[in-house]
């Protein structure tokens, strides 16, 4: 089994704009996108503590949930590829074939791939569920749905360790996990901003502060933490995966004006949202904000080939 190597630091990239040179603030992109070629962003950061618990165990085989379209199978099974592990993945739902390229990606790369009816995927979590999943496969690491646990957290406060000095630092949030480690991590140093990628995503802050305590296990420490976050829930655009034509052309003209791809699910919703926020004065003058920018590109075909439409053409 291959040994996992330490995570580089991931470069900055500024982003000059004339709209912020009128609010008279800064805006830097932190290219988490960048950090690996196949296993990338926050799903790196998410799975690197769980595969070295993993291999400390003696584990041979790693277990996990998502849907057909997941970024967070798609990691898995490229660092089973990568670091020679068994892959299983449990996907929601019913097979469809042929594979979408998300789940054809996956089988290339050594997963073994089975279908959870929507009704059973709700009991995923329970102890009987899973001692079933191990009368059936065996012995095997499992990692949650989305990829958020413990060693997880402690993986995605690694994100911001050296980016400190920013006045607001923004990221996307699906199920809580790589927000609540840059929001340990910094400290109160920054504020926070995490940006919902699901409609109705209130519940989240309660999620976020339940991942922080599972982590410093100080109730009081974790309180305090949490004053440096905020949830903005304005720009789901209808929801998780979906999107409009106002954030479609917001993504192409990013990256023909900056060379950076936004996914639609999560970073472009994130993106989108900032824009918007300095455009109405949200953040005073000389404010130096930086996004985090989680990856998930692989999403993309996924999009595409759901609504048939190009995003990008190359």
């Amino acid at each position: 089994m291959k040994e996992l190597i330490p995570l580089i630091k991931s470069p900055i990239q500024n982003i000059e704009e004339a709209l912020f040179l009128e609010k008279g603030i800064s805006v830097d992109i932190l290219r988490e996108d960048l950090n690996h070629l196949t296993i990338q962003g926050n799903k790196l950061r998410k799975l690197h503590y769980n595969l070295l618990n993993a291999q400390k165990k003696g584990n041979k085989t790693i277990l996990t949930f998502g849907g057909a379209f997941s970024n967070h199978i798609a990691a898995v099974a490229a660092a089973g590829k990568e670091y020679g592990f068994k892959t299983i993945g449990l996907i929601r739902g019913e097979e469809s074939l042929p594979l979408n390229s998300t789940l054809e990606k996956c089988v290339e790369d050594g997963m073994e791939l089975h279908y959870i009816d929507r009704t059973t995927y709700r009991i995923k979590h329970t102890q009987d569920f899973k001692d079933y999943l191990r009368n059936r496969f065996g012995v095997f690491y499992l990692i949650p749905e989305g990829g958020t646990n413990y060693y997880a957290i402690n993986g995605c406060m690694e994100i911001i360790e050296d980016y400190k000095e920013y006045n607001f630092i923004c990221c996307p949030i699906g199920t809580g996990g790589t927000v609540a480690g840059i929001t340990i991590a910094n400290n109160q140093n920054s504020t926070i901003l995490g940006f919902s990628a699901l409609k109705g995503g209130e519940f989240l802050t309660k999620d976020i502060s339940d991942h922080i305590q599972s982590v410093t296990n100080d109730q009081e420490l974790t309180k305090d933490l949490m004053t440096s976050f905020e949830l903005n829930t304005d720009f789901h655009f209808g929801g998780y995966a979906k999107f409009t034509e106002d954030l479609l052309i917001f993504v192409r003209n990013f990256y023909t004006k900056h060379g950076i791809k936004w996914d639609t699910i999560y970073n472009g919703k994130m993106a989108y949202g900032v824009y918007e926020l300095i455009k109405s004065g949200f953040f005073p003058k000389n404010s130096s904000i930086l996004l985090v920018h989680t990856g998930g590109i692989q999403g993309v075909k996924g999009i595409e080939e759901r609504n048939n439409i190009k995003i990008y053409e190359d």
